[in-house]
């Protein structure tokens, strides 16, 4: 009665004060009595051994970050500081970056990063059965923190976004559950959840994953994506939430299950993705769930002006700064000159006597003498041994690649040592090396 209460009192609230979505003062009302939880427990089975001993939103990316950064740093940006990260899959890497890197908020203050691991709390024979369940499984705690809304994130993309404005426009809409999406090609759409919209962006259709997804009205070659974002009225949330455990057909998926049956019956309105200073331009966000994606997002950084800004002192991203030296770069000879275009390096790396084009170093990776390194993502801790040349490649956290080697220049070797992608880009683990696997 008390969590309906506080609900139904801030309803009136909103009723009374709504106004436009760039009111300041009613926008950080909305987002201090927001609850986010970010869905963080996913095998991302697509990244092959890349997530053999990681779970897909701890995967380093952007030469410092973990994916699972970018939505936590959102919530913070936007306002939002009350989040649960719901965790399952071989979460340790996960929860160890979380504790260090999100620490900081004030609990003091009401604010705080809380870790959910999957417990079996409501069925003791099963962890999270799917995103609704495991919402679901943590019923009692959405109850005991009160939110006016609940605000439901993927933990598993690389993205900026105002949460604040998509607040706003959900309230302002009347809505009962707001579905953050985004715009892609129609032949990408089958492993999205494809939304139909009427004029005014009420949701009419929802299919996920589609085999054949349907275009935009008058585009029909781009289809409304859904970002795994939503937004719901609390009260409303857990009535949704119980309705769906008590049925035996459901698979307890938001996509599959919860937002078909709410746009029959209910008020569920799309939210288009904009940009966090430019509302009127389209915003970023890219699914880094292949080995593809995975590389292409962070080669994307080195353009000379990346459509991602990590540079962005008004919207930072967040995340755990090991405290290492600076990178340095030696040797300048003929045959033996240390540098770096066109790249990303982080602290701690060296290269020494090497070549380094269009690639991502990560913290503390060495390139030794006579190497050369292009169209590459070298992750924290490797070590790339003296002449080799690498091209076109992911070299995962810790490996060290022996003298002379050569990736990236003959795929039928490549395919019998190591992993190829779809897209021809070659992923190197410790574990194919023979050496012990690093991850951290």
């Amino acid at each position: 009665m008390k969590f309906e209460h506080h609900a139904a009192s801030l309803g009136s609230f909103i009723e009374e004060t709504v106004q436009s979505n760039s009111d300041p003062r009613f926008v950080s009302r909305l987002t201090k009595s927001t609850l986010a939880l970010v869905m963080a427990g996913g095998r991302g089975s697509r990244l092959g051994p890349m997530t053999q001993w990681r779970a897909k939103p701890a995967v380093p990316i952007a030469g410092k970050f973990r994916i699972i950064d970018f939505s936590l740093s959102n919530c913070i940006n936007s306002g939002i500081r009350r989040i649960g990260v719901l965790t399952q899959y071989k979460s340790h890497s996960l929860i160890q970056h979380v504790q260090k890197a999100w620490n900081f908020l004030g609990g003091e203050f009401g604010e705080f990063v809380e870790l959910l691991p999957a417990q079996q709390r409501i069925d003791e024979n099963s962890w999270y059965m799917g995103t609704a369940d495991a919402v679901y499984q943590n019923i009692d705690i959405i109850r005991a923190h009160e939110p006016s809304h609940v605000l439901i994130l993927a933990g598993d993309h690389v993205y900026k976004m105002d949460y604040g404005r998509m607040l706003a426009h959900h309230v302002e809409k009347g809505a009962q559950i707001s579905v953050g999406c985004v715009e892609v090609p129609v032949e990408e759409a089958t492993g999205f959840g494809v939304m139909q919209v009427d004029s005014d962006s009420r949701v009419v259709k929802f299919a996920e994953k589609p085999k054949n997804p349907e275009g935009m009205p008058g585009r029909p070659d781009t289809a409304l994506a859904s970002m795994g974002i939503y937004i719901f009225d609390a009260a409303y949330l857990l009535e949704l939430l119980t309705r769906d455990a008590g049925a035996t057909m459901s698979s307890h998926d938001f996509g599959h299950d919860i937002i078909p049956h709410a746009i029959k019956n209910d008020k569920v309105y799309a939210y288009a993705l904009r940009d966090v200073h430019e509302p009127d331009k389209a915003g970023y966000w890219r699914d880094v769930g292949t080995i593809d994606a995975y590389w292409k997002a962070n080669l994307e950084l080195c353009d000379v002006v990346p459509e991602l800004n990590l540079y962005d002192e008004d919207w930072p991203i967040w995340t755990h700064q090991k405290q290492t030296p600076p990178a340095k770069f030696v040797f300048d000879e003929e045959d033996m000159r240390g540098y770096a275009v066109s790249s990303m390096v982080s602290g701690g790396a060296i290269v020494s006597g090497a070549q380094v084009k269009n690639s991502v170093l990560f913290t503390n990776v060495i390139v030794e003498r006579g190497s050369v390194v292009e169209e590459a993502v070298v992750l924290p801790k490797v070590k790339i041994g003296p002449n080799c040349r690498i091209r076109k490649a992911v070299i995962d956290e810790g490996c060290v690649i022996p003298e002379g080697t050569v990736i990236g220049y003959d795929a039928e070797a490549d395919r019998k040592a190591y992993t190829m992608s779809a897209g021809g880009v070659v992923l190197v683990t410790p574990e194919m090396l023979g050496q012990p696997h690093m991850v951290r």
